[in-house]
């Protein structure tokens, strides 16, 4: 396990969750989940076989399960937008939405930046999303992130154009964050 909160828990991802993972990702011919992350960009699906080839391959400490009340509910990531400055963007999907407004995810995401700035010599932890997904940039603020990016009318989703967002919270930011809720 990496880290509990009062809600969720998050551990590293094995290959006895790759069925069950892969189910919440594929499963479905068009997802709740993905009408929100990302939705411009098609659902590229993978075969079972090729989807445990592709979890195997992965540095297992880049993505974690999120479980709630004994179930999987999503998961978290990073990725590198540029690993030789130690740039890296964090990621979270909720794919059950009877877990989405509940502060299931705010905690996921406190837990997995905390975990990354622990684990890390990263000076920042930053999201990329949309302007049509207000829980994730709501998600993001609670998490002390702020907007240092906005690229206006680049994402088009059902014939309407979006901004792409990019919100980050620097080390610094993080730790005084957290001082002042010891205090």
């Amino acid at each position: 396990m990496i880290a509990a909160g009062k809600k969720v828990k998050l551990s590293w991802i094995d290959e006895q969750d790759y069925e069950e993972l892969y189910l919440l990702k594929y499963g479905e011919a068009n997802p709740e989940w993905k009408k929100w992350d990302a939705p411009y960009f098609p659902l590229e699906r993978k075969t079972f076989e090729g989807y445990k080839r592709q979890m195997a391959e992965k540095p297992a400490c880049m993505e974690a399960k999120i479980t709630a009340d004994m179930q999987l509910i999503g998961t978290v990531a990073y990725y590198w937008e540029h690993e030789p400055s130690n740039w890296l963007e964090a990621g979270i999907v909720i794919y059950h939405p009877d877990f989405w407004n509940g502060g299931y995810g705010s905690e996921a995401l406190n837990l997995w930046i905390e975990n990354l700035f622990t684990s890390m010599p990263i000076p920042r932890v930053g999201i990329t999303t949309w302007s049509g997904n207000e829980r994730m940039m709501h998600t993001a603020a609670k998490q002390g992130m702020k907007l240092e990016g906005r690229m206006r009318k680049c994402r088009l989703y059902n014939g309407e154009y979006y901004d792409s967002i990019r919100m980050g919270i620097l080390r610094e930011e993080w730790d005084a964050r957290k001082s002042r809720s010891l205090s």
